[in-house]
C-alpha cells in the first residue's frame, strides 16, 4: 500500500510539474522603480518593468518580482524612472563635410537622456535616413529621429537643400519629393517664400494627411495658416505678431512693402508689435489654438543664449569640447551678427524675449500643446545636443509652468504632435521602452532632471559610465 501512495505521488507531482506552464522570459526586468507618471503628477513607487525587445510588456509592482524571468535585471531602487525626453527641435545640417560631426551629437542626446528627436530640416537627409535605419534596428546608438528631410522655402532660400517653391503650381511635385523620402512631416521656412505657395502648401499637405510645421513669412495670418490645417509654429515670433491688436494692418503693409525697395522684414516689425500688443486678443488667440490642436515651440533656450552671446565668454563651456571643430566653426556667424548689433537693439531683443516668454504659461493653461525643442545644430551657436533640452526645460518652469508641466512638453506631447501616442510618453504595457532613471524626484525639483543614472533607449540600456566614455570618446577625437 506504501509502495503504491508513493508511487501516486511522484506520478502527480511530475504531471503538475508538466501542466505548470514555463513563466515567460523577457530580454529585461526593472525592480524597485519609483515610476514618474507625468501625466498624472505622481510618482508610483516600487513597480516592476518587464521589457522584450524594445517595448514595454508589464507594468506591476516589484513584490511581484518572483514570477518574471529575464535575460537581464535591473534593481532601480532609489531611483525615479520616467518617459525618454523628445527635443522637438533639431538640425542635422551643414554639408556633406560636417557629416560626421552631426554623427557625433546622436550620443551627445543619449547621454542627457533625450530618446527621441524631431529634425527641423537641413542638408544631408540621405544621412539621416541612414542612422534613423541603423538606430531603429539597434546597429547604431542614438535617439529615434522623426524628421522632415528638407525645408520647404522660397527661391533664393537662407539654408541650403531646402526644396525652393516658387509658386502654388510648384507646390505639388515638394510635396511629392518629401513623400518619396519619406518624410515624417512637413517644415515650412520663412525666408523668401511667398504667401501664396505658404498657403497652398498647407492647404496640399492637409489632403494627403501630412503634418505641418514650421516658420510663418509676415505676410501670413496665424489663423489663415490654422484654418488651413497647420499643425504647429517653431518659435514664438508668429504667436506674438497674432496677439497684436493691429495684426491686420501690420499684415497689410507688410505685403504692400514686399516686392518694394523698402521691404519690412521680421526684425523691423517686432517693435510695432510690441506696441500694439493686446492681452484680450492673445486670451482668445490661445482658446483658437487649443481647440485646432495647434502645437507650438517657444525654443526660449536659444533666444536666451543668442541674445547674451556678446556678453558671454563661450569658450568656457564644459561641452564645447564635445562638438567638432567643424561646427564649432559655425557658430561664429552669430557672434559676428551679435558683435555688429546696437545696445539698444540688444536691450530690445531681450525685452522681446521676455514678452514671448511671458506668453507660454498662458498657452498651456488654455490648452494649446506645447512641446520643448532646443533648435540646436551647426550654425545655432552654443546650443548643445542634449544639454539644451534640458536648459529648456527648467526655462519652461522658470516661465511659470510647474514641473509636471514642463516634463510634458517633453515627453507626452511630441507623441500627441506625431498622433503615437499609444507608442510613446509614458511608461506602460505595449509602449516602447525608451525611459531614463534619475537619483531625485522631478516633480519635486525639475534639476533633477540632470541628474541621470541610467538610459534605456528601444530597449537597450546605457548606464552612466557608458554614457560617459562615449562622450569622452567625442572629446579625444579631433
Amino acid at each position: 500500500m506504501q509502495k503504491i501512495f508513493i508511487t501516486c505521488t511522484v506520478l502527480f507531482m511530475a504531471v503538475s510539474a508538466y501542466a505548470q506552464p514555463a513563466k515567460k522570459k523577457y530580454s529585461l526586468v526593472v525592480t524597485n522603480a519609483n515610476i514618474v507618471d507625468v501625466a498624472a503628477g505622481k510618482i508610483l513607487y516600487k513597480k516592476l518593468l518587464a521589457i522584450s525587445g524594445d517595448t514595454i510588456k508589464v507594468v506591476a509592482d516589484t513584490k511581484t518580482a518572483a514570477s518574471y524571468r529575464a535575460d537581464r535585471y535591473i534593481d532601480a531602487a532609489g531611483k525615479y524612472v520616467m518617459p525618454g525626453l523628445w527635443d522637438m527641435h533639431i538640425h542635422f545640417r551643414g554639408g556633406p563635410a560636417t557629416v560626421t560631426a552631426n554623427k557625433a551629437f546622436l550620443p551627445l542626446f543619449l547621454a542627457y537622456g533625450v530618446t527621441t528627436v524631431r529634425e527641423c530640416g537641413g542638408d544631408i537627409t540621405p544621412q539621416v535616413l541612414d542612422w534613423r535605419k541603423r538606430i531603429s534596428q539597434g546597429e547604431l546608438a542614438g535617439p529615434r529621429i522623426f524628421t522632415s528631410g528638407p525645408k520647404l522655402d522660397g527661391p533664393q532660400s537662407t539654408w541650403a537643400g531646402s526644396i525652393e517653391v516658387e509658386t502654388p503650381a510648384q507646390v505639388a511635385a515638394a510635396l511629392d519629393s518629401l513623400q518619396r523620402i519619406p518624410s515624417d512631416f512637413v517644415k515650412i521656412y520663412d525666408s523668401k517664400i511667398s504667401a501664396g505657395a505658404y498657403l497652398e502648401i498647407i492647404a496640399q499637405a492637409k489632403k494627403r494627411n501630412l503634418k505641418v510645421s514650421g516658420h510663418m513669412p509676415f505676410t501670413v495670418k496665424l489663423t489663415e495658416a490654422a484654418d488651413l490645417g497647420m499643425d504647429g509654429s517653431e518659435h514664438l515670433y508668429y504667436i506674438f505678431k497674432a496677439c497684436s491688436a493691429k495684426e491686420d494692418s501690420i499684415t497689410a503693409l507688410i505685403r504692400e512693402r514686399e516686392h518694394t525697395t523698402r521691404p519690412i522684414g521680421l526684425f523691423a516689425a517686432l517693435p510695432s508689435l510690441v506696441e500694439t500688443f493686446s492681452q484680450d486678443k492673445a486670451d482668445q488667440l490661445f482658446k483658437y489654438l487649443a481647440r485646432k490642436q495647434f502645437t507650438v515651440t517657444p525654443t526660449l533656450f536659444i533666444s536666451k543664449t543668442l541674445a547674451g552671446i556678446k556678453d558671454t565668454d563661450h569658450n568656457k563651456d564644459s561641452l564645447l569640447k564635445y562638438i567638432d571643430p567643424v561646427i564649432r566653426e559655425t557658430y561664429q556667424g552669430r557672434v559676428n551678427s551679435a558683435k555688429r548689433q546696437t545696445a539698444e537693439a540688444t536691450t530690445f531683443t531681450k525685452k522681446f524675449n521676455e514678452a514671448c516668454t511671458a506668453l507660454v504659461p498662458q498657452m498651456y493653461a488654455a490648452g494649446v500643446n506645447i512641446v520643448a525643442g532646443s533648435d540646436c545644430g551647426a550654425s545655432n551657436s552654443f546650443v548643445y545636443p542634449g544639454q539644451s533640452i534640458h536648459e529648456e526645460i527648467k526655462l519652461l518652469v522658470k516661465a511659470g509652468l510647474t514641473p509636471r508641466e514642463a516634463l510634458t512638453t517633453a515627453t507626452i506631447n511630441g507623441a500627441k504632435f506625431f498622433g503615437v501616442s499609444r507608442f510613446y510618453g509614458s511608461l506602460k504595457a505595449g509602449k516602447c521602452a525608451d525611459m531614463i532613471m534619475l537619483t531625485a524626484n522631478p516633480l519635486q525639483d525639475i534639476s533633477a532632471i540632470d541628474h541621470l543614472s541610467s538610459v534605456i533607449a528601444n530597449g537597450k540600456v546605457y548606464h552612466k559610465p557608458e554614457l560617459d566614455a562615449m562622450a569622452a570618446y567625442l572629446k579625444s577625437t579631433p
